[in-house]
């Protein structure tokens, strides 16, 4: 078995959650532990608004994520949502002087790199520039054109924007608990690599996400991503009309829609 350990963060509007896992010969990942803790007021909508509170969560978390696994985390791959987040869809060109030399594996790294010092609105940046489609000299489509010779090199790319402040506030809250964000991932994406087939991502699927404060989507078709987004609503809104429809506590609210509630028509019927 591969020794390479994987902790994810996902700091979410309602907890705080971290997972452990050990990454096999095959390459799947096998689950050695996790912890969560309630994010205690620090985060609405999916965005840090309280950097002690969350921090707190944080450490409540891992701590508890480290004693089930044993294993002493000092880095995760922490994942961010919030409404900031935004996706389009933008073409990278490079032109090759040897029309007769094999696309090399550089070559797209190097075009893949450039995506990230396009030009976006002012106070964000580029999380992910994610390949969709290469095309070689304007005819040849292919998902896979290294080795292959050819003068213009174009690629679709599936570009993800974030704010700068948001991504730097949750890289401080995981350094203030004495940790390394190892890597910044859109959440919507990390659960749809989580859960989804390759198969499913080959027919075309749309994963959706409801949190606590936002709702992740990302839609997939022909084995890559096609569109991502953050929605600023999420289960807190469906507890916080129970308060007010009734006229109860939040806490009263929320018992009621978890122990009573039903995203499924048919599972509405058994209730009396």
């Amino acid at each position: 078995m591969s020794n390479k350990l994987v902790v994810g963060l996902d700091i979410g509007t309602t907890k705080v959650c971290a997972i452990v896992g050990q990454m096999n010969d095959k390459g799947k990942i096998n689950i050695l532990g996790m912890g969560s803790h309630p994010s205690l007021g620090g985060v609405m909508r999916g965005e840090v608004t309280n950097i002690a509170k969350t921090v707190d969560a944080i450490k409540a978390a891992i701590e508890k994520a480290s004693k089930i696994s044993n294993v002493e985390i000092n880095a995760v791959h922490v994942g961010i949502a919030g409404e900031h987040i935004k996706s389009y869809q933008q073409t990278g060109v490079k032109i090759r002087e040897n029309a007769e030399a094999e696309i090399t594996k550089k070559e797209l790294n190097a075009l893949n790199e450039e995506q990230y010092r396009t030009a976006v609105d002012a106070g964000a940046k580029i999380l992910h520039a994610m390949p969709q489609e290469y095309i070689i000299d304007s005819r040849f489509t292919t998902k896979e054109p290294e080795g292959m010779p050819g003068t213009k090199l174009e690629c679709k790319y599936h570009i993800v924007t974030g704010q700068i402040s948001a991504a730097k506030t949750i890289v401080k809250c995981v350094e203030n608990a004495g940790l390394s964000a190892t890597d910044v991932i859109v959440e919507p994406i990390a659960s749809a690599y989580a859960v989804l087939t390759e198969e499913e991502l080959e027919t075309g699927i749309a994963i959706i996400d409801i949190g606590g404060g936002t709702t992740d989507l990302a839609i997939f078709h022909d084995g890559k991503i096609r569109h991502t987004a953050v929605i600023p609503f999420g289960g807190e809104i469906i507890t916080a009309d129970i308060v007010e429809a009734f006229g109860i506590l939040p806490k009263q609210a929320e018992m009621i829609k978890t122990k009573y509630g039903h995203a499924i028509v048919e599972g509405t019927r058994n209730i009396s």
